[in-house]
Formats: C-alpha cells, sequence, structure tokens
C-alpha cells in the first residue's frame, strides 16, 4: 500500500486524517462544504499507516450523521474504472467499512451501495461481510446468483469458490445459501463449503519444518535455508532447538552464536537468550557490533524478550549507546525497569522523539513505560507526541501516559479524545475526563445510548454518570 500523505496537525484535514477527537470538534463548526470535502478525502485516500489495525471507520460514519453527508463521492469512488485496475482491499475497504456503520445506523443509501458493490463491484468480499451483519435475510439471498456467477462452473472456478467460502470472514451469507431453495445455488455451496474443511484439514496435517529428533545441525540448516529464500525461520528453529538440544549441543550452539551463518547465528542468539544462558549478554553485544543487519536485529529482539535481573543490569549499562542497543535497553527499561530508571528512560524518550520523530517505532514502548513509572517531567514531550503523531494507536497510549503523568489532561486532552477514533482512547477519556465541561456529559450520554459503541466504553460511561445514563 502506498504511504498516505498526512496534511499538518494543525489543519481540520490533519486532524481528520490521524482520527483526533479535536477533527471532529473543529468539523462541526467549520463551514459544511469545507468539513464534507476533508471527510471525503480521509474516507477516499485512506490515511492509515496500518489500516489493517487503526480504527477509522466509526468515527467518520458518525461524522457522516453529524453532517448529514450525502454519499455521491463514495459512490463515484466503489464504480470508477479504478475499480477494475486496482483490487487492493486497501483502495475501497474504508469506503466499505463507513457504509457498513451507516446501514448500522439506519441509512438505507448506504445498505443499497454496499448491495450493489457486493454484486459488481472487485473488493465484493468486504462489502458482504458488512452485509453480513446488517442485511437482512432477503437482501442476502438477493445477492446468492451475482456472487456465484464470478466463478465459472469447471474444476479451477469450483476451486476459487471452496477458498472465497473458507476464507470468509462473516459465514452467514454462505450458511444462507447452502439452503436456498434454488437448488442450484445450494448445491454449489454445499459443495464449496466441503471443499474447504477439506483443505484446512490438509494444511493441518502438512508438516511444515522441522520435528523433535533432527540434529542442532539439520535446524540451524534450515533456518539459513530458509534466511536465503527471504523468510525469517530463526523463531520457529529456536523453539524446536528447545526440543531437539541438550547440555551436550551448548559448545555447538555457543559457537553458532559467536560466528556461525546469518541463519544459525540468529537461532543460537534467540535460543539462548530463551534459556538465560550466562554468555547470552555478551553474545548479544558481539553480534551488535560484528553481525550482519539480519543478525543485529535478531540480536536486539533477543535481548528485549530477556527477563531477567542481569538484563536489566546490563540494559542500565547499555542504555546511552548510540546504536540499536541502546535504543533496546531503553526499551527494557521503561518495560521492567524502577523508579532509579526514569530518567534513563526519559532519555531514551526524548531522543527517539528528536532522532526519528513522533512515529518513531520505538516510541510504543517508551511512551507505555513512561506512564507506568509516573515520570511527571515528560508531560511536554507526550503531548508533543500527541499532537503530532498519525498513528491513533500510538496516540491512545499516549493519552494513557499522559493520564498518569499529566495533571491537566482531565480538563485538555480528555476531552477531545471522547471523540477519537479508537475506542481504548475513549475508554480512558470516560474514565478521565472533567465532567465539568457541558460538552463532556452530552458526549457521555450519547456515547451510553450509542448500539455502535464499545462496551468497555460505555461501562467505562456508566462508572461515571450512572446506570440510568443512556435514559438521561
Amino acid at each position: 500500500m502506498f504511504e498516505p500523505v498526512i496534511a499538518p496537525s494543525g489543519t481540520l484535514l490533519g486532524l481528520l486524517q490521524r482520527g483526533r477527537g479535536d477533527g471532529t470538534l473543529h468539523a462541526l463548526t467549520a463551514p459544511r462544504a469545507e468539513a464534507l470535502a476533508a471527510l471525503n478525502h480521509c474516507v477516499l485516500r485512506d490515511p492509515r499507516h496500518d489500516w489493517q489495525v487503526e480504527n477509522r471507520s466509526l468515527y467518520y460514519a458518525r461524522l457522516y450523521l453529524d453532517l448529514s453527508g450525502e454519499l455521491d463521492e463514495i459512490e463515484a469512488h466503489l464504480f470508477d474504472v479504478e475499480d477494475v485496475l486496482d483490487t487492493e482491499e486497501s483502495r475501497t475497504g474504508l469506503a466499505l467499512a463507513v457504509l457498513g456503520h451507516l446501514a448500522s445506523y439506519g441509512r438505507r443509501d448506504a445498505l443499497e451501495l454496499l448491495r450493489r458493490y457486493a454484486a459488481s463491484g472487485s473488493n465484493w468480499a468486504w462489502a458482504l461481510d458488512e452485509l453480513a451483519l446488517r442485511d437482512d435475510d432477503t437482501g442476502l439471498r438477493a445477492l446468492a446468483a451475482p456472487v456465484l456467477a464470478r466463478f465459472s462452473a469447471d474444476p479451477e472456478g469450483e476451486a476459487e469458490l471452496a477458498v472465497a467460502v473458507r476464507d470468509a470472514f462473516e459465514p452467514r451469507p454462505w450458511r444462507l445459501w447452502a439452503e436456498d431453495p434454488r437448488e442450484s445455488i445450494a448445491t454449489r455451496v454445499r459443495a464449496a463449503q466441503e471443499a474447504g474443511c477439506f483443505d484446512r484439514w490438509q494444511r493441518q496435517m502438512r508438516p511444515t519444518g522441522p520435528r523433535p529428533g533432527w540434529s542442532v545441525q539439520a535446524v540451524f540448516e534450515w533456518a539459513q535455508q530458509g534466511m536465503e529464500r527471504g523468510a525469517a525461520l530463526h523463531v520457529p528453529a529456536a523453539r524446536c532447538l528447545m526440543a531437539v538440544a541438550g547440555p551436550e549441543d551448548r559448545p555447538e550452539i555457543v559457537a553458532a552464536a559467536k560466528d556461525g551463518s546469518d541463519g544459525a547465528r540468529c537461532t543460537a542468539l534467540r535460543y539462548l537468550a530463551d534459556s538465560n544462558d550466562p554468555d547470552a549478554l555478551d553474545l548479544i553485544e558481539a553480534a551488535v557490533v560484528t553481525g550482519t543487519p539480519a543478525v543485529v536485529e535478531a540480536a536486539v529482539d533477543a535481548f528485549e524478550r530477556m527477563r531477567s535481573v542481569a538484563a536489566v543490569d546490563r540494559a542500565r549499562g547499555w542504555a546511552r549507546r548510540p546504536d540499536p542497543l541502546g535504543a533496546a535497553a531503553g526499551r527494557m527499561l521503561a518495560c521492567r525497569g524502577g523508579a532509579e530508571d526514569k530518567d534513563l528512560v526519559l532519555a531514551a524518550l526524548r531522543e527517539a522523539v528528536r532522532g526519528e520523530g513522533p512515529d518513531a517505532p520505538t516510541l510504543w514502548t517508551l511512551v507505555d513505560g513512561t506512564g507506568r513509572l509516573g515520570i511527571a517531567c515528560a508531560a511536554p514531550v507526550l503531548r508533543h507526541i500527541y499532537r503530532e503523531t498519525a498513528s491513533s494507536h500510538l496516540r491512545g497510549r499516549t493519552a494513557r501516559a499522559l493520564a498518569a503523568t499529566d495533571p491537566s489532561f482531565p480538563s485538555g486532552f480528555a476531552v477531545e479524545c471522547l471523540w477519537d477514533c479508537e475506542e481504548t482512547t475513549r475508554e480512558i477519556a470516560a474514565r478521565h475526563a472533567e465532567t465539568g465541561d457541558t460538552r463532556v456529559v452530552e458526549r457521555l450520554r450519547r456515547l451510553a445510548a450509542d448500539p455502535a459503541e464499545e462496551a468497555e466504553v460505555q461501562t467505562a460511561v456508566r462508572s461515571r454518570i450512572g446506570p440510568d445514563a443512556s435514559t438521561g
């Protein structure tokens, strides 16, 4: 997927792209045409860096409702000729998910768009999954014929149909079609269901790698073969070593960790770290200095998995190193350090923001650790990350850290978090936002009454304003 272009955080478009609560609040006071233009831009050009885990669809659907937004631009996007040329799920997935939420809120135009797209669009399976949750049996039965017509009646087409049935996220339409009164439809779907079950059983029975009884050297060779194919097999290979290696094999494993092939070295380092071998930390440090990038990455990952007191002590000595091991040491102290490590964690947080920006992957762990250790003087850095990051997940973690470190959070960011795109962030806000603000009480009541809201959020809301919040 292309890397999205994110507008500055101080603009309406930038706020909506990030899924921030302030995006909704600003859109509701901006000129309607401007707000709808920014909203459509987000839905038609998915702004998420990781579209498979970050939430935006409910956030955007709610804003369409608040703005009484038309769906003309979504319709044009779905049925554009580009839909035939670019069949990647990422092109239409967000728009289809938004339509799904709108349909659940009673928008008939959204339901009809989903039906039309399921019948003729490239990303029909996604649309069908959305309809499986919202449409009635009559609507779903009407889609059986156009969906099955996508698959030819020859063996290749039937095999493709079996895969589609097997991999369907929501099985309801297929179960409904298997009982269809039209025998031609029911017979094809039942046959596809049976073929999919058999294929799944075959894949479960097919051996995928080494088994106990292999030699240590055979495991190393398997890991190296995977590396040469571009597959990182050192993690499963290290698990296999746990089953096949005995005390007598330790010298061979230590030797591989020092100067074996990349596959063997990565495997040995992971095995020794997981075993809390007394030489593991020295071997990891040497690997970071002398290893290839793949070995350095494996060594750092192996170190971060360690839980021993010795590993934490070593992290305190490594935390100021200007290399990947130093960054890993900062993350380890954030996860497992004590109050005496606050300065090192804060320094690592500042260095990460200064050197890599507000979207650096290392920030996830450092932000969590800052909150865990209650580093109050980190609040200015955390507020910067909150405002600027394009990751709604990182922003949510930052909100949690601010709740633990920043006295101004309840009357500040917690208020806008009630409108955030991530349910975990809304839950944090529901627990901390000051109810002296009339917007807060009104929003809490709306969340409590919204059937699309997550149960955890509604539980947090009712803990603040009582069990009768949805009817007040």
